[in-house]
């Protein structure tokens, strides 16, 4: 009796599918034929790698309905499209996650941001798909937000067998083309394919879900320099002596062994606070404030994805109500008048928890405290054209004082920072 050879993978079906994808999301549809297949049976599944390359699962096709097909389209290029490798492997350097549980959980955590409203409207939820309700988690958020929120246990125990490849979490798997491979997609071609998804979404934007509009707002704001010394400054900062550290006997310190019967607190590392604020006086354009928001995004981002660690403050001549982070197109910025950080330093110091971290956000046209504050200080500085800094309807050659020695000053817009 001879052995029955393995079916081969029926592309007419995935090809099919692939068409009824584009058809009701139209707006992924440059993104999705952009795709390369590469029939594998190695993968559970289908999986994507950061070139741009689907392994697909001849098996997993042939069982699976059209319909549903469809819905693993659309979610695996959406990994892709929200540079969840990139971002995973971020998140795995600056929280120290190493194997392949924590793999496992970022892949979890990169599920329910793609999937609480990929589905629907003509596409079907394919089976076994992960869901932020299945793990008793919120809509809305973000992977790395989801990450700090859950653990490998038995709510994830029916989940072992998820692998949506490198291209959802950034490590190489075994059946990776890799960067030399064939048919992978150069940088160029990449950033093109976000592009031209950013542009189908922002030219018809009633028909993309909030998640998409807000994704397609922010890849019009291609990563600059400054936003990674930003988050750089922050994190540096947040490292510093004491910050971001606390006493907690949930591991008990190894000093414990030299004192019997005694049980010591371990010092423990835990997200740093961070309050931003804002200057929302006259002399700081709707543009700048814009452009704020997107920086307290990339601030959290910086911080591990933590919104609850941050605080923003509005401050023009005094400042407002400290706001907690849910998402940044939330945070009301009101203002208009002239401007005195030092207010804004003061509310941000009263803030509890005390931050570990200040961020101030601003043209630089304000006084700014005589005494380092308490904490570590990190300044955005928004520039001015041809290097002037003066705003004053009755002193036009009134020059502001510049940020104390103190602050770590970054010039956002720019390539470099400044002190």
């Amino acid at each position: 009796m001879t052995a029955q050879t393995p079916a081969a993978l029926d592309r007419e079906k995935l090809f099919a599918a692939r068409l009824y994808a584009a058809r009701v999301r139209p707006y992924l549809a440059t993104a999705l034929f952009a795709l390369h297949v590469v029939e594998s049976r190695r993968v559970p599944t289908m999986a994507v790698d950061p070139h741009w390359r689907c392994y697909v699962s001849p098996a997993f096709v042939d069982r699976t309905p059209l319909e549903e097909l469809a819905g693993v389209w659309v979610h695996e290029v959406s990994h892709l499209l929200r540079d969840h490798h990139g971002r995973g492997d971020r998140v795995a350097r600056e929280q120290g996650l190493e194997g392949p549980a924590e793999r496992l959980r970022m892949n979890i955590a990169a599920d329910c941001e793609v999937n609480d409203d990929a589905f629907g409207e003509g596409l079907d939820t394919p089976q076994g798909a992960v869901l932020p309700g299945t793990l008793g988690l919120p809509e809305g958020e973000l992977m790395e937000d989801y990450l700090g929120r859950f653990g490998i246990g038995p709510l994830t125990q029916d989940f072992v067998w998820l692998d949506c490849g490198s291209g959802a979490d950034g490590l190489e798997r075994e059946w990776d083309l890799g960067p030399e491979g064939a048919h992978g997609l150069s940088e160029q071609e990449r950033d093109g394919v976000r592009f031209r998804v950013a542009q189908a979404i922002n030219g018809r934007p009633g028909h993309a879900p909030k998640s998409w509009r807000r994704w397609a707002e922010e890849a019009f704001h291609p990563p600059q320099q400054w936003r990674e010394l930003l988050g750089a400054a922050v994190r540096s900062a947040a490292s510093g002596s004491g910050a971001g550290q606390d006493y907690s006997y949930g591991r008990p310190s190894r000093r414990s062994a030299g004192v019997p019967g005694v049980v010591l607190p371990s010092l423990r590392r835990r997200p740093p606070r961070v309050c931003v604020v804002i200057d929302t006086s006259g002399s700081v354009s709707d543009a700048e404030l814009g452009s704020a928001l997107l920086e307290v995004a990339a601030i959290s981002r910086a911080v591990g994805g933590r919104r609850d660690m941050v605080t923003v403050v509005p401050c023009d001549a005094a400042a407002r109500i400290a706001h907690p982070l849910c998402s940044a197109e939330d945070i009301p910025l009101v203002g208009g008048g002239g401007t005195d950080l030092r207010s804004g330093f003061a509310r941000a110091l009263r803030t509890r928890p005390r931050p570990d971290v200040v961020v101030v956000l601003t043209d630089g046209q304000t006084p700014w405290p005589d005494a380092r504050p308490a904490c570590r200080t990190v300044v955005g500085l928004f520039p001015r054209r041809g290097g002037r800094r003066s705003w004053r309807e009755n002193d036009p050659d009134h020059v502001p004082d510049t940020p104390p020695d103190w602050a770590r000053v970054v010039v956002i817009g720019s390539s470099g920072a400044a002190g």
